[in-house]
């Protein structure tokens, strides 16, 4: 029994310096094991590599280089496995791996750490899961673009009311809209992967803060993690989280891109717009009335990004007032960027699965999209009639205004209306507007003309494939 205890109160790493334990409140206070556990693999990684790194300097002998990376396989089967055993002494994953280590392999686990702080160590335990992490979910982001795309070119000739300040504004196809989307989120996985460049630098080796005091080849450990270099200077290797912050700031605009889709899809579900029906399988009821249909999902992917927006400020805020170098706040780096990562994985899943099972009712869309949306497309005809466009503005503001007394679309106007407005006027003319014509005015590039809509719907494809 005294035995088991005093392995669970296994000594700190630091104890010398002290004549009493820390509190068990302080303990438990600092303790950030809860959460940065989930950093093993990348901190068993770092470790092998940082072996190698000492047998190369003659730190290790081969025999001891190749226990301590027999010891780490072990450990981390037992971590894959859910069989590792925690103590509560263990402060946090780096301590808790190195203690299981030396109870493995005996005393050459205390020659691990030569070399090596903590604050080195998880600076690159932190950029090793920014990594992973970052691939995972320019993954994700990829699916919900596939999706996105594939209703694109379902609904290729789809006729829809764009929108400004939420008024309708012009006709629009339906797959331009949805590919507007599709760019949003590829320049998200732009700023992800300028994040993994910038964050591609190994800090091991700056040790607590002034280097490491043994001639470690700090561009071998890179080679052997995947790293294109090494840091350039020492204290900012362990005082820098501008690889976390950036992750953060790609997350939370990432998130505000979803939000933005998900709102859309709230609004198109209500009775009022009525363009959309959600799928059963991504809606719930009311406990209270029974005709409800309620966009729960699309209203989380919202709700969430709070959350993702919320963890990009605290660690700025965390971060705003600390001196060189390394300080105990950076433990708090980690609990919003992981949840962040977290909600990001989980709404970019949801809109994945339930994009493809959206219901157009793409007859009320088109119904939508046409009547005194094609004011600009008269206003167009003018100026090709030679009527400069602020006279020709002026003129079909004044048919919009009647039309809107009267009751009445430009379609629907006679010849003694139009002449009265401006000679140039015709009912032939006005006969012409139909929201077909009007999207197939807007051939530039980028714009929303069928023919250059298949030219953007062929370069996602092009993209998008795997």
């Amino acid at each position: 029994m005294n035995r088991r205890r005093a392995r669970a109160r296994a000594p700190k790493a630091w104890a010398g310096r002290f004549a009493a334990p820390p509190a068990p409140a302080a303990e438990a206070f600092t303790a950030s094991l809860p959460f940065d556990r989930r950093l093993y693999p990348h901190d068993v990684a770092g470790s092998v590599a940082h072996v190698r790194a000492l047998v190369r300097a003659r730190l290790l002998t081969r025999r001891e280089g190749a226990r301590l990376e027999r010891g780490l396989a072990r450990v981390r089967r037992e971590l894959d496995a859910g069989r590792f055993r925690f103590l509560p002494s263990d402060e946090d994953i780096h301590m808790a791996i190195e203690r299981r280590l030396t109870e493995l392999v005996g005393p050459v686990g205390g020659k691990l750490h030569t070399g090596r702080s903590r604050n080195d160590q998880v600076a690159l335990d932190l950029r090793l899961w920014l990594r992973a992490e970052g691939h995972a979910l320019d993954a994700a982001l990829a699916r919900v673009q596939r999706a996105l795309a594939a209703l694109a070119r379902h609904h290729r000739d789809a006729l829809l009311p764009g929108y400004t300040h939420l008024q309708r504004a012009q006709p629009i196809l339906l797959a331009h809209h949805l590919l507007a989307y599709h760019e949003m989120l590829a320049r998200d996985r732009t700023r992800f992967r300028d994040c993994r460049a910038r964050a591609d630098e190994l800090p091991l080796g700056a040790g607590a803060l002034a280097g490491a005091g043994f001639p470690l080849d700090r561009r071998f450990v890179a080679r052997q993690l995947g790293f294109a270099r090494v840091t350039a200077n020492s204290v900012d290797a362990v005082a820098d989280r501008d690889a976390a912050v950036e992750f953060l700031a790609a997350a939370a605009i990432s998130a505000v891109h979803l939000s933005r889709l998900a709102e859309e899809l709230v609004l198109w579900a209500t009775e009022e717009f009525g363009f959309v029906e959600l799928p059963d399988a991504f809606a719930t009821g009311s406990s209270m009335m029974p005709q409800k249909k309620n966009p729960d999902v699309a209203e989380l992917v919202r709700g969430k990004t709070g959350r993702v927006t919320g963890a990009l400020v605290a660690l700025l805020t965390t971060l705003k007032g600390l001196p060189l170098a390394y300080n105990r706040d950076l433990q708090e780096d980690k609990p919003p960027l992981f949840d962040a990562a977290d909600t990001l994985r989980q709404s970019l899943d949801v809109m994945a699965r339930m994009l493809p099972h959206l219901r157009f009712d793409t007859a009320r869309m088109a119904a939508a999209a046409d009547g005194l949306l094609l004011a600009t497309d008269l206003a167009d005809l003018l100026v090709e009639r030679g009527v400069p466009f602020r006279r020709a503005h002026e003129i079909v503001g004044g048919l919009v205004r009647h039309c809107l007394a009267a009751g009445t679309s430009l379609r629907e106007l006679d010849a003694a209306v139009l002449r009265k407005h401006s000679p140039h006027l015709t009912p032939e003319l006005v006969r012409r507007l139909t929201p077909a014509r009007s999207v197939a005015r807007r051939r530039v590039i980028g714009g929303t003309a069928p023919r250059e809509v298949a030219r953007q719907l062929a370069r996602v494809a092009r993209e998008d494939a795997p």
